[in-house]
């Protein structure tokens, strides 16, 4: 099969409203708005580093909805979405309250009855995906409702049905489930699943796995039969185990705007790197360099180019590869 598209993703995006820096919820006169997503986030980072990618979802036939569309075509992502009848479904949102120590960041949901909720495969522009080089989905999108759940496993396996390259972020949640049904449920869809991205917090206390990040990434590798681990650590960086070779990336220095989405940008960077035949080194390095670029942005998306990224790599020294 031709592959025609480099990338798919699946899963929820809502509206981020947050009041400027400094500002508190409960007596702020304007908010600013913007798209947010885990899956959206990868592709909306792909797409501008150069990868065709498309975004799978149910959004409801709305201002808001048409709203989300808007932003993520922006940026050169190709929609796959399901319209939903606004009567009966909304858009999920997420306030998000900027503030340093003591008081900290505050994040506030609302996303009772999203659209996504009740989604289908059926429902579903399924074509790009069949032709696509890789799929990418999360573990926020099966915690969302039995449906999306249901909706989930299926795109996988035809994805895998396909010859698709499928990978899948942990990215739990404990605002959406509890540690033991979050297991249960990724074990279920892992068989599923080639490359695994997991932060080492998650592995431990969401997977019951112990020890370093190595060792976790070839407990996984060994139980599930992962072509690829990637086992991400905060600011010891990240470790990658392929073929049972291990390596390791060091995180690249940032001032921190804004942290929220840095995981969604580290997974479009790697995606991006290997849909272009990168090495998995390769693949490390442009993550932490996109990482590490969206930090400074404000935002869940990484408006970035691949000239920022190159520039973040060829200016660094003393990279842990």
């Amino acid at each position: 099969m031709v592959r025609v598209t480099d990338l798919v993703t699946f899963g929820e995006t809502m509206l981020r409203l947050s009041p400027p820096r400094g500002e508190r919820l409960e007596t702020t006169d304007s908010l600013g708005v913007q798209a947010g997503g885990a899956e959206s986030n990868v592709a909306v980072g792909a797409a501008r580093l150069g990868a065709d990618a498309v975004w799978l979802s149910r959004l409801p036939d709305s201002p808001l909805g048409r709203r989300v569309v808007g932003e993520l075509r922006s940026h050169g992502v190709r929609m796959g979405v399901s319209w939903a009848d606004p009567e009966t479904s909304r858009l999920g949102t997420y306030y998000l309250e900027h503030g340093g120590e003591p008081r900290g960041t505050n994040v506030i949901y609302d996303r009772a009855d999203a659209a996504i909720t009740a989604v289908t495969p059926a429902e579903l522009p399924t074509g790009a995906l069949e032709a696509a080089e890789r799929f990418h989905t999360t573990g926020i999108t099966p915690a969302l409702s039995d449906r999306a759940a249901e909706t989930t496993t299926a795109l996988l396996r035809a994805a895998g049905e396909a010859g698709v390259t499928r990978s899948f972020d942990l990215n739990y949640r404990a605002k959406l489930w509890d540690p033991a049904t979050a297991r249960a449920a990724y074990e279920d869809l892992f068989e599923h699943v080639d490359t695994l991205f997991v932060p080492l917090r998650d592995a431990r206390e969401v997977l019951g796995r112990e020890g370093g990040a190595i060792d976790v990434a070839h407990g996984l590798a060994s139980s599930f039969d992962f072509e690829t681990v990637v086992v991400t650590r905060g600011t010891e960086g990240a470790v990658a185990l392929r073929n049972g070779a291990v390596h390791e990336q060091g995180v690249f220095e940032a001032d921190t705007f804004d942290a929220i989405g840095t995981g969604d940008a580290f997974v479009a960077g790697y995606l991006t790197k290997r849909i272009d035949g990168g090495s998995v080194p390769d693949a490390l390095e442009w993550a932490a360099a996109t990482a590490a670029l969206k930090r400074t942005v404000d935002g869940d998306l990484a408006v970035v180019t691949p000239d920022d990224v190159e520039g973040v790599v060829d200016g660094a020294g003393g990279i842990d590869r």
